[in-house]
């Protein structure tokens, strides 16, 4: 069985030979560890080989793991939908929250955000597809959540997130990831105070097309990990 130091090796060259091909610099891409369903010797394998941010999908299970691995200095994303009743435990406990889709989710976390902690990091969710089945507010929505939750105290606004339908075509892939750039462009051009500058978009299926689009966090799991428990 390949060695989660390998795979990482490997997705780290991947990330730098697309970075190349479409004129990036291969630091402007972040690589986030999804661990969900992953045992915490695993994460601690991927810390050791230099993976630093992890994102959980599921509060408790990501609480669990939290705990055992509490003397490392990992950096948690929350990346699942979020219920409101687990608001307190996300901002308490993470340094990033890419899936907020609505006003009162942003409200819970800054009223519950420790003071003594940094401003919660936070992506807005786009549905960009329109998916009944998926998370995420509206493209008409989002202009007016971006500039309500960038005046929230305990929060900072840093940009979007989004799960596209999947899409087997690289000029297919291209095109949706395009328009979550030209989303968020036209968000910073109406609202100069708007000091965004994260695109978390990008899983194994479709990385090259993220990242020639402007992707600045691509999601990665089972490729690190592999099948998920």
């Amino acid at each position: 069985m390949q060695a989660i130091q390998e795979k990482l090796d490997a997705i780290r060259t991947q990330i730098k030979h697309y970075s190349d091909s479409h004129g990036r610099d291969k630091d402007s891409v972040q690589l986030l560890a999804v661990s969900k369903r992953q045992p915490p010797s695993k994460i601690l394998e991927a810390w050791r080989a230099g993976q630093t941010a992890f994102g959980e999908n599921y509060l408790q299970e990501a609480r669990d793991k939290q705990q055992v691995l509490a003397e490392l200095p990992i950096e948690w994303h929350f990346i699942g939908p979020i219920q409101s009743n687990k608001t307190r435990d996300i901002a308490e406990h993470f340094s990033w929250v890419h899936s907020v889709d609505r006003l009162k989710i942003a409200k819970r976390l800054s009223e519950q955000r420790p003071e003594s902690l940094a401003p919660l990091n936070i992506c807005l969710q786009v549905n960009i597809d329109n998916e009944t089945t998926k998370s995420g507010c509206s493209t008409d929505e989002l202009a007016h959540l971006a500039h309500t939750v960038n005046t929230l105290p305990q929060l900072r606004l840093r940009g979007l997130m989004v799960i596209p339908a999947k899409r087997s075509h690289l000029d297919e892939q291209h095109a949706v990831f395009a328009e979550v750039r030209d989303l968020m462009d036209t968000l910073s051009m109406h609202n100069p105070s708007l000091a965004i500058d994260t695109l978390s978009m990008g899983m194994s299926d479709d990385i090259e097309a993220a990242i020639a689009e402007g992707s600045t966090m691509v999601r990665v799991g089972t490729g690190i990990f592999g099948p998920r428990q």
